[in-house]
C-alpha cells in the first residue's frame, strides 16, 4: 500500500506564491545545490543560464512553500530535490551520469536532525526519484542503506515511480561518456582524474550532485543528497551521496549539510559529519566549519567540490573549491537568492 507521506504533491506549491513570514515567526530556511561541476563561464550560454536559474528557483519555491505552510523540513527537502532529479540539467535522476558500460546507477540519502534517523539507497536503477526511496529506507525499514536490487525491490513494494533506461538518457551525459572513452581518460579517485587534459581545468561533465537542507518552523533540520555518480564510473561504484556522514548529515544541535564533488574524498574525510563535529567540538559557526572542510581539508586530501548547510538559527552557509556551484537559498522573507559562480544570478525576464 502506497504511503501518503512518500508522495509530495508539488502542483499547489508551484502555483502558490511564497508568503513572507512575520518577524515573530520562527526562523525557516532552505538551501539547495545542483552540483559543483559547473560549466565554465565561457561555455555558459544565456539560454543555459536561464534554464539553470529556473530549475533552482522552482526547487526553492516548492520547498519554501512547504515550510511556510508549517510542513516538515523532510517534506521541504524532498519537494526541492525531486524537482532537481526531474530536470535533465543536473546529474541526478533524469540527468544521471553513465557508467563506463552505458548504464545509469543512482544514489541518494536523507537524514533528519531531531532524532538522527537516516536512510539511503545506492546503485539503484529505474527509480525516477531516488530521494523518495531513501526516505522509505529511513521511515519504513530498520536499515540505513539499501543497495542495488534490494533498493529496487523496496521501491516497487512502495509503488514508487519507475522509468525505463531511455528516461535517464540525455545527449549531454552520453556525449560526455563517449568523449571520455575516446580520450581514454581513466576513472580515478582524486582530482587529477577530473581534469580536462587539454586545458588542465576541471571537467564539469565528470561529476555533479543535487542536494537540499531545510530548517522548519518546529526547529527541525533535515538534509538530503541525490546523484547519478561519476561519468565512466565502474558499475556498482558507490560514491558519497548515499553515505550518511560523507555527503549528508543533520543534527538539530549543530547543522544540516549536503555535499557535492569528488565522492571518494568526501567519504574518507567524512565531510558532512566533520562540519557538524567542528561546530560541536570547536565552537565554529556554520560558515567557518563549512569553509574549513571544503576549502582546506577536502582540497588537502586531493579532492574538490562544495557543500551547503543550515544551522539551528536558520543561518545559511555555502562553500566551494571549484569554479562555482549551482546553488540558492530562501529564508523567512521569501526572497530567493540563486548563484552559479560568485555573483548572484539575475532573474530571467
Amino acid at each position: 500500500m502506497k504511503s501518503i507521506r512518500h508522495l509530495i504533491s508539488l502542483a499547489g506549491a508551484l502555483l502558490a506564491a511564497t508568503t513572507p513570514l512575520s518577524a515573530e515567526s520562527p526562523p525557516i530556511a532552505l538551501v539547495v545545490h545542483g552540483g559543483s561541476g559547473v560549466l565554465s563561464a565561457d561555455r555558459m550560454t544565456p539560454e543555459l543560464r536561464v534554464a539553470y536559474y529556473e530549475s533552482l528557483d522552482e526547487a526553492l519555491l516548492a520547498g519554501h512553500t512547504v515550510l511556510t505552510r508549517g510542513g516538515s523540513s523532510v517534506d521541504a527537502i524532498v519537494a526541492a530535490i525531486t524537482i532537481l532529479e526531474d530536470s535533465p540539467l543536473f546529474n541526478a535522476g533524469r540527468g544521471a551520469a553513465f557508467t563506463r558500460t552505458g548504464t545509469n546507477e543512482l544514489d541518494a540519502s536523507i537524514m533528519r536532525g531531531q532524532d538522527l534517523e537516516a536512510g539511503g539507497v545506492s546503485a539503484v536503477k529505474y527509480v525516477k526519484n531516488p530521494i523518495l526511496a531513501a526516505r522509505v529506507v529511513m521511515e519504513d525499514t530498520p536499515h540505513v542503506l539499501v543497495t542495488a536490487d534490494g533498493a529496487l525491490e523496496l521501491a516497487i513494494r512502495e509503488e514508487l515511480e519507475l522509468r525505463p533506461p531511455s528516461y535517464f538518457w540525455t545527449e549531454r551525459r552520453w556525449n560526455s561518456l563517449q568523449e571520455r572513452i575516446k580520450r581514454n581518460i581513466e576513472y580515478g579517485g582524486r582530482l587529477t582524474s577530473a581534469l580536462d587534459p587539454a586545458t588542465g581545468r576541471l571537467d564539469s561533465e565528470y561529476y555533479g550532485t543535487v542536494g537540499a537542507v531545510a530548517l522548519d518552523q518546529a526547529g527541525n533540520i533535515a538534509a538530503g543528497t541525490s546523484t547519478g555518480g561519476r561519468t565512466m564510473k565502474m558499475p556498482g561504484r558507490v560514491g558519497d551521496s548515499p553515505i550518511i556522514g560523507a555527503a549528508t548529515y543533520a543534527n538539530n544541535a549543530t547543522a544540516g549539510i549536503s555535499t557535492t564533488g569528488l565522492g571518494e574524498v568526501h567519504m574518507v574525510i567524512c565531510s558532512a559529519h566533520t562540519v557538524s563535529a567542528l561546530m560541536e567540538m570547536k565552537g565554529l559557526d556554520v560558515q567557518a566549519a563549512l569553509d574549513e572542510v571544503i576549502c582546506k581539508r577536502l582540497v588537502d586530501a586531493g579532492g574538490g567540490g562544495g557543500a551547503i548547510a543550515i544551522d539551528g538559527n536558520g543561518d545559511v552557509a555555502m562553500s566551494y573549491s571549484d569554479d562555482g556551484m549551482y546553488r540558492g537559498f530562501v529564508q523567512n522573507d521569501g526572497a530567493r537568492h540563486i548563484f552559479i559562480y560568485d555573483e548572484q544570478e539575475v532573474a530571467p525576464e
